[in-house]
């Protein structure tokens, strides 16, 4: 009756020690103290040399462990793994406890540990931690039991320990996720508000002509560029540009590619030479795989337009007095895609009061409705037909009016860029 009494005592003693431990756990909101306070508490209810907490990533199929007792000063610095290997292993695969009173008579221990640190396993004890459905989080390994093999009433402990930690390093795994989904979420928010103030915050003012320009990235950033540039001989450099691809990696070409164009364009050289500068240069930076398609366009007081297209297209003319609309040539490849090809020579069009240019990156003609059709050449020219006496930024709205409501609801799935220069009177 004395044991008895004793063996209860030490059992409430222990629920005891596991409700405090329970309580401490869903408090920890780190998951390094979390991993620590785990591998303390196993240390001491179960009355081991060492524990260690491995956790289980069923997407690489691994176990790692940051935390384990005894083990600093030693050869292992993190203990990672395939859940194919070792003891802990088949405790992730199968959901099951192992025991194991002599750790080296059984075929499924992995001695290499043992070998890289020094220390000698006899006794082992592993339990699969789980997560609120159930599912296997992680793996929590006791070694060495001083008092001899480890028995039931440390299995039964070890569970309750196990479901309890479980559970908690799942809460945190899920608070470190979305801390770190805010922390990016944060940090494109800043880029796309970097990226839209290097675009044009006005439209230009230009003798002879309504010009507007508009943008909108398919993510937080996006590839696409447009910008005016008046230079000193009194045209108005008209730009627009499409970096292959969307997000952060076409955004830093896009940043990259917009002040290369303004400073070639700034020197006065021309606008061959600066285009062919602006290629040779950016050819050294582009990755493989990536290009740039651009139109260069200078305007005149008078009307005039000297362009060059390096793989910018479909291009659109509008002659308002025949009504109809011409697709200007491209004059070769893409901005950073094999560079030893040279562009062909600029082009030269005269503008007459009415006439439009209308530069759209492949965001609008590629749009796309549920069925899989795209929005084309065709209905971009009927819209601009439709509101072609309007001022040019009315013409820019129409135009993304009428592909958000073609998409009926789809996700956007490409940068949208579009510039209009309309010639006014005289």
């Amino acid at each position: 009756m004395t044991e008895q009494t004793a063996d209860q005592r030490d059992r409430v003693a222990a629920l005891e020690q596991l409700l405090e431990i329970a309580r401490q756990l869903g408090a920890t909101t780190d998951l390094g103290a979390l991993l620590a306070a785990i591998v303390d508490a196993a240390t001491d209810l179960l009355g081991c040399e060492r524990a260690t907490v491995f956790l289980y990533d069923p997407d690489a199929q691994e176990l790692s462990s940051r935390i384990a007792t005894g083990i600093e000063g030693s050869a292992i610095s993190e203990i990672r793994f395939p859940v194919n290997k070792g003891i802990a292993g088949e405790v992730a695969r199968t959901g099951d406890s192992i025991n194991l009173p002599d750790a080296y008579a059984d075929r499924r221990f992995n001695p290499e540990f043992d070998k890289a640190s020094g220390f000698r396993t006899r006794s082992m004890l592993a339990i699969p931690l789980t997560d609120h459905d159930g599912a296997v989080v992680g793996v929590l390994q006791a070694l060495n039991k001083r008092a001899g093999p480890f028995g039931a009433a440390d299995e039964e402990i070890a569970r309750f320990l196990g479901s309890q930690a479980g559970v908690a390093i799942q809460r945190q795994q899920l608070l470190e996720h979305y801390a770190e989904k805010q922390k990016i979420q944060r940090d494109l928010s800043m880029a796309s508000a970097i990226q839209q103030g290097l675009l044009p915050r006005t439209n230009p003012q230009f003798s002879g002509f309504d010009i507007a320009g508009w943008n909108c990235p398919a993510d937080e950033t996006g590839g696409d560029f447009f910008d005016f540039l008046e230079l000193a001989d009194g045209t108005l450099a008209v730009l627009i540009a499409d970096v292959t691809g969307h997000g952060i990696g076409p955004a830093l070409i896009m940043t990259e590619a917009r002040a290369l164009c303004r400073a070639a364009l700034l020197g006065g050289v021309g606008l061959e030479r600066a285009v062919a500068d602006v290629q040779q240069l950016l050819s050294l930076d582009v990755p493989e795989g990536r290009f740039v398609t651009a139109f260069f366009g200078l305007l005149t007081m008078s009307g005039g337009l000297e362009f060059l297209s390096a793989g910018q297209g479909p291009v659109l003319f509008y002659d308002a007095s025949a009504d109809r609309f011409e697709e200007l040539p491209t004059h070769g490849l893409p901005l950073g895609l094999m560079p030893e090809i040279p562009l062909e020579s600029s082009e030269r069009r005269r503008l007459e009061p009415g006439d439009m240019l209308v530069l759209l990156t492949d965001g609008f003609y590629e749009c796309e409705r549920p069925d899989g059709q795209l929005f084309g050449k065709e209905r971009v020219e009927a819209t601009i037909r439709q509101c072609r006496a309007e001022p040019a930024g009315e013409i820019v709205t129409a135009l993304a009016n009428a592909a958000a409501a073609f998409a009926e609801g789809g996700a956007q799935a490409d940068d949208l860029t579009a510039v209009i220069v309309v010639r006014t009177d005289p």
